[in-house]
């Protein structure tokens, strides 16, 4: 899979121009949601302790020739143990949109929290594309300290590793494109090995923030969520995903509800499930 730096936003020179580039189909499904307050979002606290809760998506990027997955996210058994709300499984959600698990064979897995890397079984033919650094981080002497390890969960973690010796993982280092018009970024600061995607879309250039940015609020309020790594990489991932994005509103992030109020919805059946993220927002 080759390495590149990536292309800049719609309209700026380069070797490929956007009107050269598909245009995909991007659906945030949500899979799983719970109770949070708003002290507990944001790094120092918050001076208004008021509900802010969490909800939980994997995202599909799709068009007439190609299918990926982006994140895997958790089953019953983590839900249980983490104290959240599974809604269906994301081999559950994606069958709401008429998507086979079995049938995907690229996935993305932005970082290997538990969150983001459950339920590998339930995609057989899948190769999944991850960082050097984030495979490096869960491994390593980082995984020592509690603070740091607790949102992994080894069994996923073990899980990955047996894939990688059953060639199905495909690192990448930095920066790569995945496919004409999506490629991947790594950004850092939640985990060290996090990395954003970039899709090519009818409305320009969209990015998934993933876990750089749970809230619009962060990024938007230089803002950071308090399970961190390293905060000035966090801060500096804001202007990164900024800048590869078409606009500020084509940054999506990673567990925010207002996703689902932002976006129109794949059908009136799957309001407050699925929305369309390639559409512009409401």
């Amino acid at each position: 899979m080759p390495h590149s730096q990536p292309p800049g936003p719609a309209g700026a020179s380069g070797s490929v121009r956007p009107a050269d580039l598909p245009d995909y189909e991007i659906i945030a499904l949500k899979y799983a949601t719970r109770d949070a307050r708003r002290t507990a979002n944001f790094l120092g606290g918050d001076p208004h302790d008021a509900p802010m809760h969490m909800d939980y998506y994997v995202w599909l990027v799709r068009n007439t020739d190609r299918l990926v997955l982006v994140d895997t996210g958790f089953d019953e058994e983590q839900a249980v143990k983490r104290h959240r709300t599974l809604l269906r499984k994301p081999a559950d959600a994606l069958r709401l949109v008429g998507v086979d698990a079995a049938a995907i064979t690229d996935i993305v897995i932005t970082h290997l929290h538990n969150d983001h890397a459950g339920t590998l079984p339930d995609f057989p033919r899948a190769r999944f594309h991850l960082q050097d650094a984030e495979m490096a981080f869960a491994t390593g002497r980082h995984m020592c300290c509690d603070m740091i390890r607790r949102a992994y969960e080894p069994d996923d973690v073990i899980r990955m590793v047996r894939l990688v010796y059953g060639d199905r993982v495909v690192f990448h280092d930095g920066d790569a494109d995945l496919a004409p018009g999506i490629s991947l970024h790594r950004i850092g600061g939640h985990t060290d090995g996090l990395q954003a995607v970039r899709v090519h879309t009818a409305r320009g250039w969209v990015v998934l923030a993933s876990d750089a940015s749970h809230y619009y609020e962060h990024f938007e309020q230089d803002r950071c969520f308090p399970l961190v790594f390293n905060v000035g990489d966090v801060l500096q991932g804001y202007r990164r995903l900024i800048g590869l994005a078409e606009s500020r509103a084509h940054v999506v992030p990673g567990h925010d509800p207002l996703v689902l109020e932002r976006y129109p919805s794949v059908s009136p059946e799957l309001a407050g499930i699925a929305a369309r993220l390639d559409l512009p927002p409401r």
